[in-house]
């Protein structure tokens, strides 16, 4: 049995796995309503240098994880990529194309694409873009990137039946609101949203939040009231929060043990709520950890995918 840790029980339900997502054997067939998530960059210089051999072990991982997302994931239902192309050692990945073909290819459709756009006042020249100012000739432009992509996949078409079948308490309070999305221009392909900035927080090093605004519009737009929302990438709990917030139940999947108190604290952070933590065999923690609160559990057998 695992050992778990709970704040008050009481309105949404909330569970955390220490483990490595490729393998979320805890999870039922066609389970999750609604996957938000942010895959780790390609060995980023400043996130993640050398975690990954090369770029096709990478990709594998993005493959195996998109074939567990098709199993667990209802029908018709909706999986979000905050994912972005990533220069590393001088060369541009299409990390993109890549995800996107590898998505398509598991069985999921390919929806749409919202660019996210960061504010300009965060950027500055950097080496790369500064090297047209050095040599102010052709061939010499670099730009830099103030974006990311968001993707987001179908598996199959949704049933609109079922949202007249639903009860009318469950409508209303999924009900959008039509001033934010005409305020903030929802309805744009093109979303203007302040990045999370680093900080001086040990917890929060290593991780790329994405902002709670982002979470948020997307569980609005792709899931109803008393739903659940899957974060195979947890990072410090951003997505488990918002949905906490939003009336939504959550499952996050995170490798990194040592982002626990950052995660238990930041999704109790949204009321009360019930929260469970699990530690499997396969996650990872710092030389010298104590492991006395979650001690590891051995994972079960790996059972096939689909």
């Amino acid at each position: 049995m695992a050992t778990v840790a709970s704040t008050t029980t009481a309105g949404t339900r909330h569970k955390v796995v220490f483990g490595n997502c490729r393998d979320m054997h805890e999870l039922a067939r066609e389970s999750i309503d609604l996957v938000i998530t942010s895959p780790p960059y390609y060995n980023a210089p400043f996130d993640y240098p050398g975690m990954y051999r090369d770029y096709d072990e990478y990709l594998g991982l993005l493959s195996r994880v998109a074939d567990e997302l098709y199993r667990v994931v209802r029908d018709g239902r909706i999986v979000c990529f905050v994912i972005d192309d990533m220069l590393v050692d001088g060369e541009k990945l299409p990390i993109v194309a890549d995800a996107t073909k590898i998505m398509r290819e598991t069985g999921f459709r390919y929806r749409d694409r919202i660019m996210w756009v960061k504010p300009k006042g965060y950027s500055r020249i950097s080496r790369r873009s500064g090297v047209v100012i050095q040599h102010p000739y052709p061939m010499y432009f670099y730009p830099d990137n103030i974006q990311e992509s968001i993707l987001i996949f179908q598996k199959g078409r949704f049933d609109y039946k079922k949202v007249r079948e639903l009860d009318q308490t469950i409508l209303d309070a999924s009900r959008i609101d039509s001033h934010a999305i005409n305020q903030n221009e929802w309805n744009l392909t093109v979303w203007q949203i302040t990045n999370v900035l680093p900080t001086n927080n040990p917890l929060e090093k290593g991780i790329a939040a994405f902002p709670e605004e982002l979470a948020s519009r997307l569980v609005q737009l792709f899931s109803f009231y008393g739903e659940t929302v899957l974060d195979p990438f947890l990072g410090s709990g951003t997505t488990s929060k918002v949905a906490a917030q939003l009336g939504r139940n959550s499952v996050g999947y995170e490798l990194n043990f040592s982002l626990k108190e950052r995660i238990f604290s930041k999704i109790s952070s949204a009321g009360r709520l019930e929260l469970k933590i699990e530690r499997r065999l396969d996650s990872v923690a710092h030389a010298g950890e104590s492991d006395d609160e979650v001690p590891p559990i051995q994972k079960r057998a790996r059972q096939s995918l689909r």
